[in-house]
């Protein structure tokens, strides 16, 4: 069986690519190796006849996506295949005895065909989609600190291009669901503004630039509304407003409210507030009314949320001296877990992956993690201070 894989980019965002195909199977997910929060074992895998980046490649997306590599002898798959032209490759299940596909890419990068080959094996083995064809968005920082501009890289930081570049302050990218658009907050007009940008022909728009702060947009899931973090009425609240930015509607009412996210049904709003002097994390219904706190028992000052897209969990960070990434059942049915030490964390779209970024030295670097086995790759990075990640929201 055939079937021609073509993935357009706008502005030099993403490669056209087509990829070949042959051969599938049906989904077997091995029953000892599905994962749930504060399981650890990862799925073991070997790998041959790859060199040099489809090698490295393979290895970034597959260990931070629950495998790991192993010798042949302890492996559960083998990943087996040639990059000496364009990749070709196997992923053969060593126990079941059975070869599950045998597939060859062409029509686009090494990197890319590489990035095919690795989500049609986390699909093959998983039953999910993976992650190689994702992007993020992030503000960089020159210095460490001041101004700085939006970039949009692959998932794991490579072909970073900037988005912005107007020399200023900017903050909090945010994706459209679906849509090569960003939201984020640049100071380019001398006030912490709130722009829609939209990748494909380069418009721009500002969405808020009310007198004071305006920051933090998020998306609701189906792209029709925002929700975002105003002083309109001399404390910071969040506010809600149409996809144009009519309809402003004020939602909380809290001290110091900040880092709201939709959950994936669009009915809530989890946000970050101060309760007696602490930070607490809350949630209220997306059209405003009664707050609900959520139980972080066991780690203290919580901040800037996000909900997976499948709604099972929220990962936030957390300031217990240092940063550190949590993640906590969206249900409260267990307090969270400490995962790595870092901040401002978002999930991929496979929802058990977080790109996140943490300090070496004086400068932030971005890093993708595996919750579920707590695997982590840093990425490589844009000179500088690299921070506040967005992943892509592709469904």
């Amino acid at each position: 069986m055939k079937k021609t894989i073509t993935t357009l980019l706008a502005l030099g965002l993403l490669c056209a690519a087509s990829i070949n195909t042959m051969g599938d199977d049906e989904v077997t997910i091995p029953t000892k190796y599905i994962n749930i929060l504060g399981q650890t074992k990862p799925i073991p895998v070997a790998m041959s006849g790859f060199t040099g980046e489809t090698a490295d490649v393979l290895k970034f997306d597959l260990t931070v996506q629950g495998f790991t590599f192993v010798s042949p002898d302890t492996a559960q798959y083998l990943i087996s295949g040639s990059d000496s032209g364009d990749v070709t490759g196997t992923l053969s299940d060593k126990i079941a005895q059975k070869v599950k596909f045998s597939r060859g890419y062409n029509g686009a990068t090494k990197r890319r065909q590489a990035h095919a080959f690795a989500d049609d094996i986390v699909e093959a083995i998983t039953g999910k989609k993976g992650i190689g064809e994702t992007k993020i968005a992030f503000k960089d920082q020159p210095t460490g600190y001041g101004p700085g501009e939006i970039y949009v890289a692959d998932f794991d930081g490579h072909n970073a291009r900037p988005v912005t570049t107007d020399g200023a302050i900017v903050a909090k990218p945010a994706w459209v669901p679906r849509q090569l658009a960003l939201y984020y907050t640049s100071y380019a007009r001398g006030n912490p503004d709130i722009f829609y940008h939209n990748l494909t022909d380069g418009q721009r728009r500002v969405l808020a630039g009310y007198s004071g702060l305006n920051t933090s947009a998020a998306v609701s899931p189906d792209g029709s509304k925002i929700a975002m973090v105003l002083d309109k009425t001399g404390s910071v609240n969040v506010w809600t407003c149409n996809a144009d930015g009519s309809n402003l509607r004020h939602v909380t009412s809290g001290i110091e409210d900040s880092s709201p996210c939709w959950s994936p049904n669009g009915r809530w709003i989890c946000y970050a507030t101060k309760v007696n002097s602490r930070r607490r994390l809350a949630k209220v219904p997306a059209a405003g009314g009664a707050v609900q706190y959520l139980n972080t028992a066991g780690v203290s000052n919580p901040t800037e949320p996000d909900w997976s897209p499948d709604g099972k969990y929220i990962a936030f960070t957390s300031q217990m001296g240092d940063f550190s990434i949590c993640v906590m059942p969206a249900d409260g049915s267990q307090t969270p877990t400490v995962l790595v030490s870092g901040q401002n964390p978002s999930w991929s779209p496979n929802s058990r992956t977080l790109v996140y970024n943490h300090a070496v030295g004086h400068r932030q670097i971005l890093s993708v993690l595996d919750v579920f086995t707590k695997q982590y790759k840093d990425c490589p990075h844009v000179p500088g201070s690299n921070s506040q990640p967005a992943w892509e929201r592709k469904d």
